[in-house]
C-alpha cells in the first residue's frame, strides 16, 4: 500500500490546511511554523553550490535520488534551509508537496495549490521571484535525475 500521498492529495492537504485560517496574518504565521518544522539540511550541504540563485534571502536546496520508500521508481529527496523565516516556510511548503516524488512527477507537476491558497497574490515581488527560483531549481534537479 502506498504511504506517500499523490501529488494532487498533497496539494489538497495544503489547500485544506490553509482554508482553516481566516486572514493572511494567520496564514503567514502558519508558513513560518512550517519553516520551523522543516528538517534541517546537513551543515556540509550548506554550500554555494546548493544556494538558490534569484532569492533575496539565502536559501539552500539539495536533492538526491533515492529508492522509493513505497517500492516504486527512484524518488527525489529534498532538503532545504533559509536564513529568513518566511522564505524558510515557503521552501518547506514546496518541499512538503514535492519531496519523495519521481523526477518525472516533479517535471510534470502543475502546482496549483500556490494560487488556490492565494499565496502568489500575497507575496512581495522579491518573495514571489524567490519562490519561482526555488521551483525552478527543483525542476533542474529533476531534469538532471531524469537523464
Amino acid at each position: 500500500m502506498k504511504s506517500t500521498p499523490t501529488l494532487e492529495q498533497a496539494q489538497q492537504e495544503v489547500v485544506d490546511e490553509f482554508a482553516l485560517f481566516a486572514d493572511w496574518q494567520d496564514r503567514y504565521e502558519q508558513i513560518i511554523e512550517m519553516g520551523k518544522d522543516l528538517p534541517l539540511i546537513a551543515a556540509d550541504l550548506k554550500t554555494d553550490d546548493n544556494l538558490v540563485r534569484g532569492c533575496q534571502s539565502r536559501v539552500w536546496l539539495h536533492a538526491r535520488l533515492a529508492p522509493d520508500p513505497d517500492g516504486g521508481p527512484a524518488v527525489m529527496q529534498l532538503t532545504a534551509d533559509s536564513d529568513a523565516l518566511i522564505t524558510k516556510g515557503l521552501v518547506a511548503l514546496v518541499v512538503r508537496v514535492l519531496n519523495n516524488r519521481t523526477p518525472e512527477e516533479v517535471l510534470e507537476a502543475k502546482l496549483d495549490f500556490i494560487d488556490r491558497i492565494g499565496l502568489r497574490e500575497h507575496l512581495s515581488p522579491t518573495r514571489s521571484n524567490g519562490l519561482a527560483s526555488m521551483l525552478d531549481q527543483m525542476r533542474r534537479y529533476a531534469l538532471a535525475f531524469s537523464r
